[in-house]
C-alpha cells in the first residue's frame, strides 16, 4: 500500500483528517484546484452545490490519472470568507468520498477570493499510487 496513515497519540485527536501520511508509492499525482464548475462550464449555485461539484471534479481528475480517493495523501481546501457555519456545506461535498477511518492529511484555508468572483470553494489534492 503506497500510503500509511499515522495518528500519533501525542497529538490531539484528528477529526475528519489524518495528522501524518507517509507516501511510499512510485507515482505522485498533483491535482490542480477543482472548483464548482460543471463540465459544460457553468458555475453551480451556493457553497454546498459548489462543494459537491468540486469533489465530483476531483474524483474525475483522480480517475483520469488512474487513482481513487483512497490514494489521496494530502487535501487542501480553500473557502471564500470561511466561517465555522460553512462546515456542513463542506462536509456535504466530501460525503462518502474518503473512508471515515482513514481520511487524507488536510488543510482548510479561508480566503478572500478565488480566481473568479462566483467561485466559493477550491479543492486540490496530492495522490500517490503504487
Amino acid at each position: 500500500m503506497p500510503l500509511e496513515k499515522i495518528q500519533p497519540d501525542t497529538i490531539h485527536e484528528a477529526r475528519g483528517y489524518t495528522h501524518v501520511v507517509r507516501a511510499t508509492g512510485t507515482s505522485t499525482i498533483y491535482i490542480s484546484g477543482q472548483v464548482g464548475v460543471r463540465p459544460d462550464g457553468t458555475v453551480v449555485e451556493g457553497l454546498e452545490g459548489q462543494a459537491i461539484q468540486a469533489y465530483s471534479n476531483l474524483s474525475a481528475a483522480l480517475a483520469a490519472a488512474g487513482a481513487t480517493p483512497a490514494d489521496v495523501a494530502k487535501l487542501t481546501v480553500y473557502i471564500v470568507n470561511y466561517t465555522p457555519d460553512a462546515r456542513p456545506a463542506l462536509l456535504a461535498g466530501r460525503q462518502g468520498m474518503f473512508a471515515a477511518d482513514s481520511p487524507p492529511a488536510s488543510t482548510l484555508i479561508g480566503v478572500q477570493a478565488l480566481a473568479q468572483p462566483s467561485l466559493l470553494i477550491e479543492v486540490e489534492a496530492i495522490a500517490v499510487v503504487g
